[in-house]
């Protein structure tokens, strides 16, 4: 390795160097096998004991209850978005699935699910260009809905949920995707929760699905098998052949977390890390940030210059030579955005303060 830069970039985003490392030093010969870990069948000793390794590890790190199943599913969240609707819409008698509206991401997963159930917007803060949470009603949770979707933390537009809503009986569906195992969560309240493993687990393509026993075996006759909660916590993840690196990856960036002190540690951390950048942004009339002071996220920091159009380029350009990677906003928001997950250390995260406040004294 002769050059490794920060890597802001939203996702696939980067992964801790030593379990880079790790994967590098196994990668042609797994355990003294003579063989890759990609190489060996998923249904050998030596897959299932990474697969069950990774699902203990994540219940040891979140102290899951015992009612919950922890299942590696194909397609990232994308594709969660029509499982769900084809595994719960059948608690309601009238098809209804109730969906919170905060930015694209949650504009997508609702869309899809329109193709299964009869999809009820809740509340959007599409109004304000998605810059907030819309305030929690309790009165609005529909009684008859199969379930209340919220995203948890909205990657592009920097704001997330402080604390999930309490839903009562209607069982509460999370995509974690951009800030699982960022903080501690109460499970108590959650019926599905759900996550791309390329933001905090890993490489993309692969999802992992946290869904409480009660609510499998109630998928429509239609559902196919792979999105089956049921058949795939039957088969432990293994009903055909499951991406077996990123299952590797996320084991072991589950040891990783583990051993920085958990998730307790990592949510101090991030706290910690998304502060620096927010005081750079609020101390200064250079940049303007994004998200609404009060639902800031911890996981993405966007913001834009006072003049975009002629300040964009020559801040990515220096910012990348200064090696600080990925920092363009997405094209819904433009401007720019630092993505600054678990692996990003805080000296990367500095690194950018620094160059952020010598960026504004050079073109103020």
């Amino acid at each position: 390795m002769t050059h490794r830069v920060y890597n802001f970039g939203a996702g696939p985003t980067m992964l801790p160097t030593t379990v880079m490392e790790k994967v590098q030093a196994e990668w042609l010969d797994y355990q003294g096998m003579g063989v890759s870990v990609i190489e060996i069948s998923h249904r050998s000793p030596e897959f299932k004991a990474v697969l069950n390794e990774a699902i203990q590890l994540f219940r040891k790190l979140t102290n899951l209850p015992e009612n919950y199943q922890v299942l590696f599913m194909h397609g990232g969240a994308n594709l969660q978005w029509s499982a769900l609707p084809l595994n719960l819409v059948q608690r309601s008698s009238t098809r209804k699935v109730q969906y919170y509206e905060t930015g694209i991401f949650a504009k997508r997963a609702h869309k899809e699910a329109t193709r299964y159930a009869n999809v009820d917007i809740v509340a959007s803060s599409a109004d304000t260009n998605f810059d907030r949470i819309p305030p929690f009603d309790p009165e609005r949770v529909d009684a008859d809905a199969a379930y209340f979707h919220i995203t948890g933390n909205n990657t592009i537009y920097g704001t997330r949920w402080h604390q999930y809503p309490d839903t009562g009986e209607v069982p509460l569906v999370v995509d974690t995707t951009s800030d699982i195992l960022s903080w501690v969560v109460d499970f108590s309240k959650i019926g599905v929760m759900y996550a791309s493993l390329q933001k905090n687990l890993g490489p993309s393509g692969v999802a992992i699905v946290i869904v409480r026993d009660d609510l499998l075996g109630q998928a429509l006759p239609e559902t196919p098998s792979l999105l089956n909660y049921e058949i795939c916590a039957k088969d432990n993840s293994l009903t055909n052949t499951n991406n077996t690196f990123a299952i590797y990856v996320a084991k072991l960036m589950l040891e990783w977390i583990e051993a920085q002190g958990g998730v307790t540690a990592f949510e101090a951390l991030n706290k910690r890390k998304s502060a620096v950048l927010y005081d750079v942004i609020d101390q200064s009339d250079f940049y303007q940030a994004v998200a609404h002071p009060d639902h800031r996220s911890d996981m993405n920091v966007p913001f834009n210059l006072p003049n975009n159009n002629a300040l964009l380029e020559p801040f990515l350009k220096e910012s990348e030579a200064a090696g600080l990677y990925a920092l363009k906003g997405h094209r819904s928001v433009g401007g720019l955005r630092a993505s600054i997950y678990n692996a990003m250390p805080m000296e990367g995260v500095e690194a950018l303060a620094v160059f952020m406040q010598e960026f504004e004294k050079k073109y103020r």
